[in-house]
């Protein structure tokens, strides 16, 4: 009997909780912000597509609202902001596929400064480089492997605007077998060997799957391996593939298990195909392409991101200094500077997919853009190259209905520069406009 008093109760007190509910006035929508109205000369709203004439970009809370054709002045949205771009041409803002924000140092240089240089020390120059990187006009970025977690703390500062940087999308340490590129053991003597942190090395499939873990549990949101060996690698093991096929098939098995795409670093034709074959996602530099490569690259739909401005960097730091390389990476590093750009030739006539990368950190940070020219000096056509920067990268790291065009309900993610990059590809080395997420981060008069 009490239990039925008690139900019954109950029953009534949901019957006037429910009264009360339904007396209670609807919550108001939430309020939406300002309206800012960016003015375009030319939009390229849809790289691949013919540009627009002028044309005016409705932003408002971060997102574009809507595109109109010519001016539309303040008068149409009462309170609005004007941007006057109507001598410039407006595009998405651009994708970098490949970075290294933590430093640009490079040769030995670089690798003294793991030493004498502490994790703040990394962190404080990661936030520079992103500020660069951002006033360059890279609005969203893969950062393919840095030490410490000093990206991904960078990743959620710039996501919620509290610095100035790109969207990260992070990859945590990048992975490799015992004395592959990845180690960071390489170099050092046998006495500092077991004190060097190399918990993203592996060795056997258990292994393997056990190093993509410890990355997925740290945060990345994409997972970076190494099949071959590394230019700057110090070590003379060449460049050939360095993994066996059960090593990389438990790498990308194990990260495609926890919805995550795999970065493959590799230069020999041999490593790639082993990635290509147990379904990366993506191959990095891929310096030596032969037929079965080709055949991979169409039968897969992996993406190609051809890193061409690495040898800016090396070039310009052997100008300054001609012993700024250790004995065993001084070879590589003339290999790929002679090679570079015939794998990119091969590709663009073949159909494969392209997706904007530079390796900065490689080359210097903030000038991400001077890849374009290489990517048109071996083959491909201004739009092309603008593709693989937005259209192309967004899909590959799996942002394509937040970025990569403007388009109503996409992120403002917006630049803009003097000239058409469609004839001449190298104006946008000059970035006059950035804005990212509605945020307007550089406007030059």
């Amino acid at each position: 009997m009490n239990r039925l008093v008690a139900s019954l109760g109950g029953v009534a007190i949901l019957a006037l909780t429910a009264a009360a509910t339904s007396a209670q006035p609807a919550p108001a929508a939430p309020e939406q912000g300002p309206v800012t109205l960016i003015q375009a000369g030319r939009l390229l709203d849809r790289p691949g597509q013919a540009p627009r004439g002028p044309s005016t970009v409705v932003v408002r809370d971060g997102r574009i609202v809507e595109i109109r054709d010519g001016f539309v002045d303040a008068a149409t949205f009462p309170g609005a902001t004007v941007i006057d771009q109507r001598d410039r041409f407006v595009l998405p803002g651009l994708i970098d596929s490949h970075v290294h924000l933590v430093s640009d140092l490079g040769g030995q240089a670089g690798f003294l400064s793991g030493i004498t240089e502490n994790l703040p020390t990394h962190a404080y120059r990661a936030a520079e480089n992103a500020e660069k990187t951002l006033m360059a006009g890279f609005t969203t970025v893969r950062n393919l492997g840095d030490d410490g977690g000093v990206t991904l703390a960078l990743r959620d500062a710039t996501a919620a605007h509290r610095l100035p940087g790109p969207r990260i999308v992070d990859a945590g340490n990048s992975i490799s077998t015992t004395s592959g590129h990845m180690d960071g053991r390489l170099g050092f003597n046998d006495d500092l060997r077991d004190d060097i942190p190399h918990d993203n090395v592996c060795n056997g499939p258990e292994s393997c799957r056990e190093a993509v873990r410890i990355q997925v549990g740290r945060g990345a949101n994409v997972i970076k391996i190494a099949t071959t060996g590394g230019v700057n690698s110090r070590i003379g093991a060449g460049l050939g593939a360095q993994m066996f096929e059960d090593e990389a098939r438990a790498l990308i098995e194990t990260a495609h298990l926890y919805g995550l795409k795999v970065a493959v670093h590799a230069h020999g034709a041999d490593g790639i195909n082993l990635a290509l074959r147990m379904g990366a996602d993506s191959i990095e530099h891929g310096t030596i392409f032969d037929d079965e490569t080709i055949r991979l690259f169409r039968q897969s739909g992996a993406y190609y991101v051809p890193t061409l401005s690495t040898v800016n960097g090396y070039i310009e730091r052997l100008a300054a200094d001609p012993n700024a390389y250790s004995p065993e990476v001084l070879p590589k590093i003339r290999w790929r500077i002679s090679i570079t750009g015939q794998s990119l030739q091969r590709a663009v006539p073949a159909g494969v997919r392209i997706a904007f990368g530079t390796d900065a950190g490689v080359s210097k940070h903030g000038r991400n853009a001077d890849e374009f020219a290489l990517m048109v000096q071996h083959g491909m056509t201004p739009m092309s190259a603008i593709q693989a920067a937005t259209v192309n990268a967004a899909d590959l790291l799996g942002l394509a209905s937040e970025i990569g065009t403007l388009e109503a309900g996409k992120r403002a993610d917006i630049v803009a520069v003097d000239g058409d990059p469609l004839t001449d590809v190298t104006v946008l080395t000059s970035m006059d406009f950035v804005m990212r997420d509605g945020r307007v981060y550089r406007n030059e008069e």
